[in-house]
């Protein structure tokens, strides 16, 4: 696909088929998610990838069997394929306590970040999963983790000083998608949102 014909067809996808992700497409599109932008080269990023069973232990951390009976989307919980993009605040501390990067204050600690890039190039991450997904003929959905982000962690062993900063639940989207509240939302217009020469 041509670039701008995969920004402009993705879609939020929450109903999956059950059809697994072969490994090589599953494989490209991690390779390309881990070939993102980081401040300093940090390289803080780490992928958690959950295929087919293994989904299991995701949905049993986050759902309860009594939330899992009313969920909205309960095709959500078919994909075959769940990705955590997890950041490591520590690693961007450390990095910019180094001599080519000391003079910026950024290594005293996580608080001398006015803008905390750990997530912001996780974010990155996350995007071109979504991306390389649409471009391999898939549908993904990201989603944030808010209260369970302890239970996630505990669940697959991921470090306490690491931050998963969300969710990407990918697959082979079920044709018919039931649109969310959110979806039907008026998109702002372009000249709404460029401020050519100032605000």
């Amino acid at each position: 696909m041509q670039f701008a014909d995969v920004v402009t067809s993705r879609r939020m996808v929450r109903a999956f088929q059950t059809r697994p992700v072969p490994s090589e497409i599953l494989d490209r599109v991690l390779d390309l998610s881990r070939r993102v932008p980081a401040a300093g080269n940090t390289q803080g990023l780490d992928l958690v990838v959950l295929e087919s069973e293994q989904t299991a232990r995701y949905w049993n951390a986050t759902l309860t069997p009594e939330r899992r009976a009313i969920f909205p989307w309960p095709q959500l919980l078919d994909a075959p394929v769940l990705i955590i993009p997890v950041a490591n605040p520590h690693a961007y501390v450390e990095r910019y306590g180094e001599n080519d990067k000391k003079r910026t204050g950024l290594g005293e600690s996580e608080q001398s970040w006015t803008v905390p890039y750990w997530y912001v190039d996780t974010a990155f991450s996350a995007m071109v999963s979504m991306l390389a997904a649409v471009d391999e003929g898939l549908g993904a959905l990201f989603f944030g983790q808010f209260e369970h982000e302890e239970a996630v962690k505990k669940a697959l062993g991921i470090p306490v000083d690491h931050r998963p900063v969300g969710t990407i639940a990918l697959g082979y989207a079920v044709e018919e998608q039931r649109a969310s509240a959110s979806s039907k939302r008026q998109r702002r217009t372009f000249e709404e949102i460029v401020h050519r020469g100032g605000w």
